[in-house]
């Protein structure tokens, strides 16, 4: 039997990686100005992929950082949109109503 995990505890989690994604996206852009060591592209879409898409978007917006990038945007749109179908899917199933 499954264990079931606290919402809780998947709250918080998502909470923090949300604010990992906000921070990296930061340090990469001040990485930028300097001319020092950056985030790697795949890692920040990594971080979106595992939940992070919320915090990536604030941290684009607030930082002005890679609004223009392609295909970067274009790889961060489509993992948002996959999310909210998957969420969509999710919530469906669990009222009993699979898409």
């Amino acid at each position: 039997m499954p264990v079931p995990i606290e919402p809780a505890f998947l709250v918080g989690a998502l909470v923090a990686l949300n604010a990992v994604t906000f921070l990296l996206f930061g340090w990469d852009k001040r990485q930028a100005r300097r001319g020092g060591r950056r985030v790697p592209e795949a890692r920040l879409l990594l971080l979106a992929a595992l939940g992070g898409t919320p915090g990536a978007y604030a941290a684009r917006r607030h930082f002005r950082h890679k609004t223009r990038k392609q295909p970067f945007v274009g790889q961060l749109h489509a993992l948002a949109v996959l999310q909210v179908l998957a969420m969509a899917a999710l919530i469906g199933w669990s009222a009993g109503s699979p898409l």
